[in-house]
């Protein structure tokens, strides 16, 4: 058995007992002992925590052992307190991934590229922890873009319909083109290196719409909530498919998102406050750590790889 299963059954047990006695303060004070021995204690507590369904009593602790703890275990509190009521845990998102893996004809791993012929002829290149639906026939071209992030590069064919892509609430269709699309939590981002794609979002009450041509760039949060896009190079469209990713005035929380798909495990950022500021810049993906933690450096954030499968972001 290893040190990470060892902890993992430690921490397990200690929640059936809290289980079976929520209110003792024995149980509690135990528990708190515990995951203060360390950050791979913390760890185990998260993870043996999510699975329980017990994050919320997890934050309700944490509380209350920050106000009876300082010094160096301080500092498990605060990584404590943002694993267990992040902002936001990055993984592979929108539905579980066992559903996901059930609709989709191609599936991604962590730090996976795979490149697909579709079957009118067009090109697909899946970024990595993403998943796709097809849904091809002589009247229609669909793709359901289920999680993560997608290049594609659209054919035209003789009298064949537009491609259509759904990801969330947000659709884009193209005759002939090439461009990518991303959810990045509530984020969908799109860029466009060749040709003209429609964007649309059926759902909103504006039932908004508008045409992207090349170097154009868009992401919509929350439907047609809020807006953000511009114009950039077409060689800076989908980078992420040469090693990079390029940001401009996009959220910390989507660049966390995309960057964390080159990382095992999940990613926490447990700073609700830097969530939604804006950033500029090109990261380097053979160095995801590195690249995330040049994200949110600029705004108080700090990169904690607290073991192979947990890396949170906290307040410095």
């Amino acid at each position: 058995m290893t040190e990470q299963d060892r902890l993992f059954e430690e921490a397990t047990d200690l929640i059936i007992r809290l289980r079976n006695d929520p209110t003792s303060p024995v149980a509690l004070e135990m528990i708190s002992q515990w995951r203060a021995r360390s950050l791979d204690h913390e760890a185990a507590w998260f993870e043996a925590s999510e699975i329980f369904g017990l994050a919320g009593n997890a934050l309700k602790r944490s509380r209350a052992d920050a106000k009876r703890r300082s010094g160096p275990s301080r500092r498990s509190v605060l990584i404590g307190f943002g694993v267990g009521v992040a902002a936001f845990a990055v993984g592979r998102e929108a539905l579980p991934w066992a559903i996901i893996q059930a609709r989709a004809d191609y599936v991604t791993g962590t730090a996976e590229i795979a490149h697909r012929t579709l079957p009118d002829g067009s090109r697909m290149t899946l970024g990595p922890d993403s998943a796709v639906a097809l849904s091809f026939s002589p009247t229609q071209r669909r793709v359901d873009l289920l999680a993560g992030m997608s290049y594609f590069d659209v054919v035209a064919g003789n009298d064949a319909p537009p491609m259509h892509i759904e990801a969330q609430n947000v659709a884009a269709t193209c005759g002939n083109g090439s461009f990518d699309i991303s959810i990045d939590g509530p984020t969908v981002s799109l860029g466009v290196d060749r040709g003209v794609i429609h964007v649309g979002v059926p759902q909103s009450p504006t039932h908004f719409a508008d045409e992207l041509a090349a170097g154009r760039w868009m992401a919509l949060t929350n439907g047609a909530d809020n807006i953000a896009q511009g114009v950039r190079d077409t060689s800076e469209i989908a980078a992420w498919r040469d090693g990079r990713i390029v940001a401009d005035q996009e959220t910390v929380a989507a660049i966390v998102i995309r960057i964390a798909r080159w990382l095992p495990g999940r990613v926490v950022l447990a700073d609700p406050a830097i969530s939604n500021r804006r950033v500029n810049g090109v990261f380097d993906l053979t160095q995801p750590l590195a690249a995330l933690e040049a994200v949110v450096h600029p705004f108080g954030g700090k990169v904690r790889q607290i073991s192979p499968f947990l890396t949170v972001i906290t307040p410095i």
